[in-house]
């Protein structure tokens, strides 16, 4: 699975296009997706053993859920602190009505976005972050993010401590093995 890209973009998929309707998915499309969360990596061998299909099943089912969207594309979960962003944030903006499109652009290219949501409730934006230090922290809200047109205002929530629920660390969970 290590060669597999994100590819093009899926119908529905946040062109502004109506969502296709989707395939319902049985629990072997769950723990098939389940296993490739863990470790996008995986072989299509490992992956049909630990689900207890044929090869060729789990290669289908692999393409099907990448062909139907549900699957988006295979990437790596870094530990930000030890690669040097060790101070990580969610923003959470107000912005001008109806400017959704123009600052989810803007907020695209900011360095160390990891996660723009448009959400409702007292804010309109919740956006995460990862920076080396506060300072670069503080620069990026006080001089990037406030210095946008549409963003009205913006409160910065620190991240003290966080947990990856889709790791399943040392002691739980098989191993996956390349093969």
């Amino acid at each position: 699975m290590a060669g597999a890209g994100s590819g093009p973009v899926p119908p529905g998929a946040v062109t502004g296009a109506p969502p296709v309707p989707s395939r319902p998915l049985d629990p072997i499309d769950r723990s098939i997706m389940r296993l490739l969360q863990a470790d996008g990596r995986a072989s299509i061998r490992s992956v049909a053993e630990q689900v207890h299909v044929s090869r060729a099943n789990a290669y289908a089912r692999i393409n099907r859920l990448i062909d139907d969207g549900v699957i988006r594309g295979f990437t790596a979960r870094v530990n930000h602190e030890r690669a040097g962003q060790g101070a990580s944030a969610y923003i959470t903006l107000k912005i001008v009505q109806n400017s959704w499109r123009t600052v989810r652009e803007q907020l695209r290219e900011l360095p160390g976005a990891a996660h723009i949501a448009l959400v409702s409730g007292d804010f309109d934006v919740l956006l995460l972050v990862h920076t080396p230090d506060n300072r670069t922290l503080r620069e990026l809200v006080l001089t990037r993010l406030q210095s946008i047109p549409e963003v009205l205002s913006t409160r910065t929530l620190l991240v003290f401590e966080e947990t990856d629920l889709l790791d399943p660390g040392p002691a739980t969970g098989p191993a996956l093995t390349e093969e």
